[in-house]
Order: structure tokens, then sequence, then C-alpha cells
């Protein structure tokens, strides 16, 4: 009887019989991991646990707590729901199902839209089909049987499908129930395991995200092992809708989304355009102090200059259309790099000039499909803080290490206590994909993870996640909910110092080539704002709040003192408003409270007689009467030290 070895985890070799299957395995040996896992790793690769095993393999196997479990657990319940639709909806056509990092969804063909009648039948559906614990059966079939299988049920978008995807003369296919999908797998054993579910929502999407192309309508949902779990996304999902920077905006009169302008391009409001002030002196000062230089560069150059920086090639379908200018082709741009290298390169360098930093809030263009736009956190018009840095290659780390720390000071400024580090490299099997030379990659990969090495810092490593010029270090934020966000990042770029021939001359008179790093420490400005009203739900601390207090008078007799307050404060340099309305004083409370303005001062006779205000915070409530002078003294204290709690 022919055997195989099966190397575990902790070291164990095992021998069992060809074609034993890894839940098999598992059950000999474990038969409470036997419950919870729901998929194995053999030689590399995902498989079901009911997948026969033919080779010696190293064998592991993941359960849900597992990164990769979790999207095999939710690519699962994506084929539960269309299984679900099939049986209410059989003349739907399918389109496709992936999983995503909060849940699934499945794309369907279908003249009439869901309702969220339509959903609530669904779901039941799926629990229905959960509760017979039906199984997730690979099959493979011919390639050209399966094509006639899915004509003859006219579900053209699955052929479309096979034909690009499906790759030799077999392809698989897994049936749960009547379903039956074109899918690599793997899959869960069956869909018992699929405790709790939820159907979100409905969307538009275009097959294969093409414009054009049919429209489909796709289903959203999420699941977990347990109902305690969904009970406590739902829960964050609400509080998420409530932070939701694209209902507050609005609401808080900071910025807009105009129709007649187009998609994806931002209004700032007075409110909002005080804030993005405050932001960007903040930045600009610790540019100066970190030993920056400020510069400004055009928003439209020629488009051969794109073409020298490899834009066009590498990230043509990103930015907008070219324009032609007296005959010649010009380029809105898309970064802000170009422009800098350009000034590097306005007059020759020594190498006592680097490390050479320059800045810029550069305002930059690309083109986002209509369908993607998100509120600021994806426009086609942004500003990003943006630097690049020439220096020697002996000097790369000590830049790399100032970027990162820079990165880590910007974000606590504002609040932010937990990050996430990624280290994004190329994939070596995949070269047509990066430019340059593999010691270059080497090289700069290798100084990276020397600097994350040296400043103690818990990184995740991100093989083929680097931009095509170079490596690159991200730093998440984790907002007040856990959410994180994409915002810093430093980049590592070999190629563009040779695209453009940058040079310096080197302690021994002959030219050397300068290493370049990119950096941003948000992003973008406008999508730094959105998180920052996502994080604090629209409550700035005071040091950044538009308006930092309001001044309220309880009767008309009271206004004149009222006004007195406020114009003291506004002399002293502070933001405010008085609100001298001939309303109920609850009313005007109420009003402050729901632009979340950090306080507000109650004037009276009492108060008026006595030279002082009555104190109300935003968060704490009523602090009782204070002479003025010391509220102001605290309220000085707070800007100065930029506190988070009002």
């Amino acid at each position: 009887m022919d055997t195989i070895k099966i190397t575990l985890p902790d070291g164990q070799v095992e021998q069992v019989r060809k074609r034993t299957t890894p839940l098999e395995v598992l059950k000999k040996l474990n038969t409470r991991l036997a419950e919870q896992a729901i998929v194995a790793r053999a030689n590399g690769e995902l498989i079901d646990l009911n997948q026969p095993l033919e080779r010696d393999t190293p064998l592991n196997f993941l359960t849900p707590d597992d990164p990769e479990g979790m999207f095999v657990f939710r690519h699962s319940s994506a084929h539960l729901l269309a299984a679900a639709v099939l049986e209410l909806f059989p003349e739907v056509k399918l389109g496709v199902g992936p999983p995503t990092d909060q849940g699934f969804f499945y794309e369907f063909y279908r003249e009439q839209p869901f309702t969220p009648e339509d959903l609530e039948k669904i779901e039941r559906k799926m629990a229905e089909l959960r509760d017979r614990d039906l199984p997730f059966e690979r099959r493979m079939m011919p390639r050209e049987e399966c094509l006639r299988f899915y004509a003859e049920q006219q579900q053209d978008f699955k052929c479309e499908f096979i034909r690009e995807k499906g790759v030799g003369n077999e392809v698989s296919v897994y049936v749960t129930g009547k379903f039956v999908d074109f899918c690599r797998g793997p899959h869960i054993p069956s869909a018992g395991r699929i405790k709790a579910f939820k159907l979100l929502s409905v969307a538009g999407a275009y097959w294969k995200g093409v414009e054009g192309n049919p429209q489909m309508q796709r289903i959203y949902g999420t699941s977990f092992p347990s109902q305690a779990e969904l009970d406590d996304f739902l829960h964050r999902l609400e509080e998420a809708r409530r932070r939701d920077h694209r209902k507050l905006g609005p609401e808080l009169d900071l910025f807009s989304l105009q129709p007649e302008a187009g998609p994806g391009l931002i209004f700032w409001h007075p409110k909002g355009g005080l804030v993005r002030t405050l932001m960007e002196d903040w930045l600009r000062a610790e540019y100066r102090r970190r030993g920056y230089q400020l510069v400004f560069t055009p928003h439209v150059m020629r488009q051969e200059l794109w073409k020298t920086s490899g834009h066009l090639n590498w990230y043509q379908e990103n930015m907008f259309p070219g324009m032609e200018v007296e005959k010649a082709p010009y380029q809105l741009k898309p970064m802000n790099c170009p422009g800098h290298i350009l000034i590097y390169r306005d007059r020759r360098r020594s190498y006592r000039e680097l490390p050479l930093r320059l800045a810029e809030l550069g305002t930059v263009y690309r083109y986002e499909r209509s369908g993607v736009v998100h509120g600021l956190l994806r426009v086609r018009g942004f500003t990003v803080d943006d630097a690049h840095i020439f220096c020697t290659p002996d000097q790369v780390e000590g830049e790399i290490r100032g970027c990162v720390q820079f990165a880590l000071d910007a974000l606590k400024t504002f609040g932010f206590e937990r990050f996430e580090v990624e280290l994004s490299v190329r994939d070596p099997a995949r070269p047509e994909h990066y430019a340059g030379k593999v010691e270059d990659w080497e090289r700069a990969e290798g100084a990276l993870l020397s600097t994350l090495n040296h400043m103690g810092l818990l990184f995740k490593r991100m093989q083929g996640e680097a931009v095509f010029y170079g490596p690159k270090i991200d730093v998440k934020l984790v907002d007040a909910i856990g959410r994180p966000w994409q915002l810093s990042t430093i980049q590592f770029d070999f190629n563009l110092p040779e695209r453009f021939d940058l040079k310096y001359t080197a302690a021994d008179g002959a030219f050397h080539r300068p290493v370049m790093v990119h950096r941003a420490l948000w992003g973008s400005v406008e999508r730094f704002f959105g998180v920052l009203i996502e994080h604090y739900a629209g409550a700035f601390p005071v040091w950044l709040a538009p308006v930092q207090v309001v001044v309220l008078p309880v009767s008309e007799k009271a206004a004149d003192y009222g006004g007195q307050v406020a114009d003291q404060l506004r002399a002293d340099g502070f933001r405010v408003e008085l609100d001298a309305r001939n309303e109920k004083l609850q009313a005007k409370i109420r009003d402050a409270q729901l632009q979340k303005i950090p306080y507000m001062l109650i004037c009276g006779q009492k108060e008026k007689e006595a030279g002082t205000v009555s104190v109300r915070s935003r968060s704490r409530g009523d602090l009782g009467p204070q002479p003025l002078a010391e509220f102001q003294r605290e309220l000085a204290r707070r800007v100065e030290t930029r506190a988070v709690e009002t």
C-alpha cells in the first residue's frame, strides 16, 4: 500500500496512506482542532480539508482566527448567499463572489432590483441551507463540459469567466446544494460552520468593474463563527455610520461635494478650511524645525516629463488624459516627485548639500472611476503632504529613520496612539512588475528592514506590495473604534535618480548617484481630514475645533455682557461665536452640542455682576461658574498642549 509522509507544524512526522485527507489526519491527532479548523495548507498552498493528499508534504491547519482562514470562511459564505439567491430567484445571472476584509459579496444580474424585503428572504433561505449543513464539494470537470453546463443555464457571465480564467483541460467547480460555481477554492467543509451572518446592503457595480459593461447588483454581507462576534461587528458598524465623515462634513458645514463640478472634487467650507489651515500650519512649522525646505511646483507640465519618470508607462490608467497647449502635449500632475527632481537638477549639487529635503503641500490629480470615489477618502483632486529627500547611500538609513519618527510624531500630535507598521517588498517571481536591478532592490529592502529593526518596531512583511520603483514602509493608524487607516508612507526610490540622471559631486571630486526617499505623513490632507472627522466623530479637540467657544446670553438683557465676553476671548486669539438669538437657553445648548463646540459660556445677570461665566463642556457637562480670566488660562493651556479631552 502506498504511503506518504506528513510533517506537522511541531515537526512531528506521520506516515499515512496516500489520498488520506487533511481532516482524517486531524481527527486522528486532535479532535478539538478538527472541530475548529476550516482549511489546510499543504506544500505552501491552501486546500480543502477533504482534498486527498497525493505526496509527502508539510501540513498545517487554519481556523477562522487566521486572516487567511477567515477569507476562506467568508468566501464560503458568499457561496451560501449565491445558493440561497439561486433557489429564490432562479432567473438570476451569476457573477463573482469574493471575500473582503469585512465580509463578502456576490454579484447578480437581475432585471428587478433587490429590495430590503428580498434580503430578509435571502437571509432566511441561507439559514435554512446552513441548518442542513450542506457540504462544499469540489469537483473537477472538463473545461468544455463546464462551458456547456453554464451555456445550457444561460449563465453568460460564468461562460465568459471560464474562457478568461479556466486554465488547462480541466477546471474545478464547487457544489453547494443546487448551486454550482466555477471556483478554484478552497472552501470550508460544510455550511454548518457558518454560525452567524448578516446581509448588509445592495449596490450597483459594472461587470468586471468596466464602465459600459452590464450593471450587476452586488449583495454585501458579513459572517462570523459566532453570534457574539457578529453582534460586536454590527455594533462597530453602527458606530462607524454615526461617525461617517460624509454625513458629519455637511452637518458641521466643513466641506461639500458639488454634482455640478463633478465627482471626487472637494469644496472646503470656511470651518473646514480653518481646520485645514491649522493642520497645515503645524506641518509647515515642523518642516522647518526638521530641516525641510518648502517648495512649490506647477499643477501641469509637459507630458515628456512623465515619460521620463515612467509614470506614463506604469501609472497611465490613473492619470487624467493629456491636453495640448501650443501643439505640445501637457499633463495634469498625478505626483509631485518629478517637479522636485527638476528643482534638484537645476544646478550642480555637492555632497555637502546632502541630505536635501524638499517638501510641498502639492495638489495632484488622479483619475479615479466615479464608482470608487468616496467622500474625502478617495478623490480626484487632493493635496499630498509630500517630501522628497535626496541623500548619499550612507545617509539613507538615518533619513528613513527620521521619516518614520516624523510620521509617528505627527499621528500622536493629532491624537492617535495605536499604529500598525508594514514593510512592502517586491515579489521576486514577478520581476516584470518592478523597475531597476535585483541588487538595487536587495540593497533598498535591506536598508528599510535595518531601519525598522534598529527602531525596535514590530512590522508585517508584505511581499508583492512594493510600488514599481522601490520598497516602502507604511504606518497605519488605528482609530477610536479600532479601524486601521493607511496614511503615512516612506518609499525608497533608486529608479527616478537613474531615469533623470541625478548626480552630486562627492568628496573624491567624482560624480555619484544620490538615493531618493519619498515621504508622506498624512497620505493626503483630504484623507487625513476625513479620518480625523471619523476618529473624533466630528468633535475635534479644542486646538483644532473651528469654533472653540460659544457664548450664550440667557436673555436679551445679558446680550451686552455676552458680547463683552466674546470680544475679550477673540482679542486673546480664541475662535468664538456669540449666540444672541432670542431662543431658550436649552435650545442654544442643544444647538451648540449638535455643532460639537468644545465649550459653552452661559452669561446672565448673576454672571455679569460677579464678572464670571458659567462653563459647560461638550464632553463633561456643567462645570459651574468661573472667573473669565481663569477659564481663559485653562483654555490657553489646552490649546497649547493640544489636549484631546475638553
